[in-house]
């Protein structure tokens, strides 16, 4: 190892040992919800009173800054030649490859070696000073940037993964498990999003997915189902989802928090 590599090593280790709960959003599958459910447990985190930050380390399609409608803003940097996280609101920050390229529509056509590159970049060079949790939001599959999230981070508090009913989501989910036990890192739960429609006149529930039922297969791998959610459009739109949903990330955050708080 180089002493640049140290140097980096180095960096990362302080940068990240001032931040308490280190936790990664992951899905094997795009298209399940993945990074609105981590958007909005950070979101729910912050109003729960916790300095909270996210990073966004999908880098070919990176989607916080138009949750948190700031695609049209750029990092800046400071005198020392540090990262600023965009301040989204009192205690949650936001850092994505989207305040760096020239525009939303700018394809990232990189190989392994410049993304992890970049990913090291966001965990030694960004300001994020003392946080209480920092979410990490990962590009479905385990490829480079999970990959590289776990080596850089060795004290990772654990993973969230995000699946929907679907056959094919949860075939994707089990590969996910088998990353994370794999690497020893812990599984904190799975949450299910768009697991029905709920109409809003009769209440009556609808299955979106010709469903199977998964939960003993969860439950004897030892992992927990922190929550089901609704197909809920409102959603994906400035974090204002219908009060129904509103509680079940309530709830999904609450169980993390727990989970945090006996470890420690």
């Amino acid at each position: 190892m180089t002493f640049e590599q140290q140097f980096k090593d180095l960096m990362i280790n302080e940068n990240m040992n001032r931040i308490q709960q280190k936790i990664m959003v992951m899905s094997n599958k795009g298209g399940v919800g993945k990074s609105t459910i981590a958007a909005n447990i950070a979101h729910e985190l912050s109003n729960q009173g916790y300095k909270t930050g996210i990073l966004d380390i999908d880098l070919h399609g990176p989607s916080q800054g138009e949750i948190f409608n700031i695609s049209n803003l750029k990092l800046k940097i400071n005198q020392e030649k540090k990262i600023i996280p965009f301040q989204i609101k009192e205690n949650l920050k936001l850092v994505t490859i989207a305040g760096i390229i020239e525009n939303e529509q700018q394809a990232l056509i990189w190989r392994g070696p410049m993304k992890i590159n970049v990913i090291k970049q966001f965990l030694t060079d960004v300001l994020w000073e003392d946080l209480d949790y920092l979410i990490i939001d990962a590009p479905p599959g385990t490829g480079d940037e999970p990959l590289t999230i776990v080596q850089l981070i060795p004290n990772l508090n654990g993973i969230v993964l995000v699946t929907t009913p679907h056959d094919l989501a949860i075939l994707d989910s089990k590969k996910a498990i088998t990353f994370a036990n794999k690497l020893n890192i812990n599984i904190l739960g799975i949450v299910e999003n768009m697991s029905y429609f709920q109409c809003p006149h009769c209440l009556e529930k609808t299955n979106l997915f010709k469903k199977k039922t998964n939960n003993d297969f969860f439950q004897k791998s030892g992992i927990e189902i922190l929550g089901s959610l609704p197909f809920d459009s409102n959603l994906l739109d400035c974090l204002l989802p219908t009060s129904f949903t509103n509680q079940v990330i309530k709830e999904i955050t609450q169980k993390l928090i727990k989970k945090q708080k006996k470890n420690e």
